[in-house]
C-alpha cells in the first residue's frame, strides 16, 4: 500500500510540474513586447488610430463635441474642394511635433485626405505623436457629403481677424489699387513664363507618370480571388509593379504569428522603412525582398506597399486557413 501511494503522489507532482511548465511556454509565447517607442495607453496596450466608415464620421460631425475635420491633402488640393469645416494639415508637414492647429491631444480628430493613402500615415504620425482620439475616413474621392472650395476661413480652424487686421488689408487694398495697372503688365509676363515652365515640367514628369501608371494597373491575387488594392506612391511600389508588368510574379506565402502571411518576392528592390503599426488588409516590405499581408496587427519597421480593401473578417478568411499563393500581374 506505501509503495502504491508514493508512486500515485509521484505522478501527481509531475502533473503538477508539466501544468506549470505549460503556463511558462505560454505566457512567453503570448504576443509580442511592444516595439520601444511605441505610444501605449494606460493599460499598457500599443494606442493606434480608429479606422471608420464615411458614414459614421459624417454621424461624428453631427455632434457637438469639440472635434475637428483635418484634410491632409496638399493646399491646393483643399482649396480646389474640401469637406466644411476643414483645417488643411499636409501630410509631409506632420513630424515629431504638435501641430499647432491641434493643441489638445485629447480633441477628436477627423482625418480624411484624397483616396485614403496619405490619411493612414497622417493619423499614425499623430498617434506617435501623443494624440489619443484619431479617427481616419478615407478619402474625399469617394465623399457623398457636402464640399465646398475656397481657402479656409474662420469655421475652419483659422483664427478669426481683429479690428485692426481689417484696418491694415483696407490700407493694403488701396495702395494695391493704384498699382494695379503695373502689375498687370507684370502679371502676364510672369504667366507667359510659367506657361513655359509647367511645358517643360510636363516632359521632365513623363517617366513619374509612366511609373504611376504601371502602379495603378497592377493587380493583386490571393489565392483565386483577386482583391481590391490601394497602393501607395512611392518607389518601392514603382519596382514591384515594373517587375509585374514585365512577367506575372507568384510568390508562396507561409502564415506567421497569427496575424500575417509573408513570402519571398526572389530579389531585393528600393525600401523605405519606417516604425508602422499595421491593421488588417495593409501590404508592405520587409527587408527589401519579402512581402508581408497582414489579416491582425503589428508593430515593426517597414515599408508600406498598400493596403486591400477589405474587411477584417474577409481577410481572415482569405489569410487565416492555411499558406496560400499570391501573384501580382501588370500590364504587358
Amino acid at each position: 500500500m506505501k509503495k502504491r501511494h508514493s508512486i500515485t503522489k509521484i505522478i501527481s507532482l509531475s502533473l503538477i510540474l508539466l501544468a506549470a511548465l505549460a503556463v511558462v511556454i505560454l505566457t512567453a509565447c503570448s504576443s509580442p513586447d511592444p516595439v520601444p517607442g511605441s505610444p501605449m495607453d494606460g493599460e499598457g496596450s500599443i494606442m493606434s488610430y480608429k479606422q471608420i466608415s464615411q458614414e459614421e464620421a459624417m454621424q461624428m460631425m453631427e455632434k457637438d463635441d469639440g472635434h475637428i475635420i483635418v484634410d491632409v491633402r496638399r493646399q491646393d488640393e483643399y482649396a480646389a474642394g474640401h469637406i466644411p469645416g476643414a483645417v488643411c494639415i499636409p501630410n509631409e508637414s506632420i513630424g515629431t511635433e504638435k501641430p499647432e492647429e491641434l493643441p489638445d491631444l485629447n480633441q477628436v480628430i477627423l482625418v480624411y485626405c484624397r483616396s485614403g493613402r496619405r490619411s493612414k500615415q497622417a493619423s499614425e504620425k499623430l498617434i506617435h505623436i501623443g494624440y489619443s482620439n484619431v479617427y481616419e475616413f478615407g478619402g474625399i474621392n469617394t465623399w457623398t457629403g457636402e464640399i465646398v472650395t475656397g481657402e479656409p476661413d474662420a469655421g475652419s480652424g483659422q483664427q478669426a481677424q481683429t479690428e485692426g487686421d481689417r484696418a491694415e488689408e483696407t490700407q493694403e487694398e488701396e495702395t494695391q489699387e493704384e498699382e494695379t495697372q503695373a502689375e498687370e503688365f507684370l502679371t502676364e509676363k510672369a504667366q507667359a513664363e510659367g506657361s513655359l515652365a509647367e511645358k517643360a515640367q510636363e516632359e521632365e514628369n513623363q517617366p513619374e507618370e509612366l511609373q504611376e501608371k504601371e502602379q495603378q494597373a497592377m493587380k493583386l491575387r490571393i489565392g483565386e480571388t483577386e482583391v481590391p488594392v490601394t497602393w501607395e506612391e512611392n518607389e518601392s511600389v514603382y519596382a514591384l509593379a515594373a517587375l509585374a508588368a514585365a512577367k506575372p510574379l507568384t510568390i508562396q506565402m507561409s502564415m506567421y504569428g497569427g496575424f500575417e502571411q509573408v513570402g519571398p518576392i526572389g530579389q531585393s528592390i528600393v525600401r523605405n522603412d519606417s516604425q508602422t503599426t499595421t491593421n488588417a488588409g495593409d501590404i508592405v516590405l520587409y527587408s527589401g525582398d519579402q512581402i508581408v499581408v497582414f489579416y491582425g496587427s503589428n508593430s515593426w519597421a517597414y515599408t508600406r506597399l498598400g493596403h486591400v480593401e477589405l474587411s477584417q473578417e474577409e481577410m481572415e478568411n482569405l489569410l487565416g486557413n492555411g499558406d496560400v499563393t499570391l501573384t501580382l500581374t501588370g500590364e504587358q
